[in-house]
């Protein structure tokens, strides 16, 4: 179909329809009827997860720099700024594998993390405790190569101990929000 270029300027809701853009596409539905239906537990867990989502693209829009990032991901990708952001938090980076391999307990083994994300992961830090949970050390580790999404740390200290649990944990992209989007492994 072919709309009148009043229309395709056109975008939320007007009366029961919703105007939605995809590039340089317009697309028109109907407003959902959700009268008299009361959502699941898991529907309302969603909703608060997409709140949540919503409030840091507001926060990201108003910094430039994380702002101009993602404006030139969705560039690339063809969708709006503000959307690959809520999509962004919504799906939280993840750890893949954990490799202790090289790690015998002295200065200056490593420890491997592969680590992926949607968008970009911009960290990974570990910590090393032993069994009481008492911190041993902790840090950051570092990205070799560069966006290659293996993450390797350099022990700092000798451990005595035969016992030592590994936590890796990663950031969201701009906003440090550990309850929600931290991952442990």
């Amino acid at each position: 179909m072919k709309t009148n270029p009043i229309i395709e300027q056109l975008r939320g809701k007007v009366g029961d329809l919703v105007f939605k853009r995809y590039g340089d596409e317009v697309v028109l539905t109907r407003v959902p009827d959700v009268e008299g239906r009361e959502p699941t537990d898991a529907q309302l867990d969603s909703l608060e997860l997409f709140r949540q989502a919503v409030v840091y693209g507001r926060t990201v829009m108003a910094d430039e720099a994380p702002k101009a990032i993602y404006a030139g991901a969705a560039k690339a990708k063809g969708k709006p700024v503000f959307s690959l952001m809520v999509g962004d938090i919504r799906n939280a980076p993840s750890i893949d594998e954990v490799d202790v391999s090289g790690y015998a307990g002295q200065i200056g083994d490593t420890i491997r993390v592969r680590a992926h994300d949607d968008f970009m992961v911009t960290g990974v830090s570990l910590s090393l405790t032993q069994a009481d949970g008492q911190t041993i050390e902790s840090g950051e580790a570092v990205e070799a190569p560069p966006k290659g999404g293996q993450w390797i740390y350099t022990a700092t200290q000798t451990v005595t101990t035969d016992r030592v649990a590994v936590i890796a944990e990663l950031p969201t992209v701009f906003l440090q929000q550990d309850e929600l989007f931290t991952n442990e492994k």
